[in-house]
Order: structure tokens, then sequence, then C-alpha cells
């Protein structure tokens, strides 16, 4: 991780943006966005994380966040890691009509 992009004050409070692989614009379907607001509670409810706000655009996320256990970093880990495996299950998953198109973005690429 570059040192410009660390949490170094884990008590802190940060606003951040989370991108998409090359602005993909993935949160355009309901169902996308839903899965990045279900990880948001489930990270409140069971891992301290402290939404402050958030906004989904279509192709980035942006959150306030801090947490109440002191574990920032890891608590945005696992956030990031599972809401990335649910929207690929949900790609592999849906008949989208973009899917191909998705999975060559998320799946192939390095």
């Amino acid at each position: 991780m570059s040192s410009g992009y660390q949490i170094y004050d884990q008590e802190g409070t940060y606003f951040l943006t989370f991108q998409v692989v090359d602005w993909v614009d993935i949160f355009s379907r309901k169902i996308y966005r839903d899965i990045a607001v279900d990880s948001l509670n489930f990270c409140a409810r069971n891992k301290g994380l402290r939404v402050v706000a958030w906004a989904i655009m279509t192709n980035h996320v942006y959150v306030i966040f801090c947490a109440e256990n002191n574990n920032l970093s890891d608590v945005i880990r696992d956030f990031k890691v599972h809401t990335a495996r649910e929207i690929l299950k949900q790609i592999e998953s849906n008949t989208e009509s973009r899917q191909v198109w998705k999975h060559m973005f998320f799946v192939l690429m390095p």
C-alpha cells in the first residue's frame, strides 16, 4: 500500500472514495448498489464501523467512516473484499445484458 493512502490514525474519521476498476459503471444497477449498502450495514452492525455519511455514484462510492474498535483499516479491507466478492458472484449468476463485458473487466483482467 502506498504511504500516501495509509490510515495512520485508526481512531480518526476519514472521507474516502472507493473507485471501481477502470471506472466501470457497476452501480448503475440497483442490485449492485444494494450489495454495497448491505455491506455497509453489516460492518456497522458487526464490526464497529461508524458510517457518518455515504453516497453511491455509478462508478465510485464516497464515505465518511470511523471505527469504534480503532481498527478502521481492517474494517475497510473487510468491507471492500466482501463487497467485491458479492458483486462478482452476482455478475456470474445474473442474466445481465452486460455480463460478458463485466466479466471481462473484473475476472479476466490481471
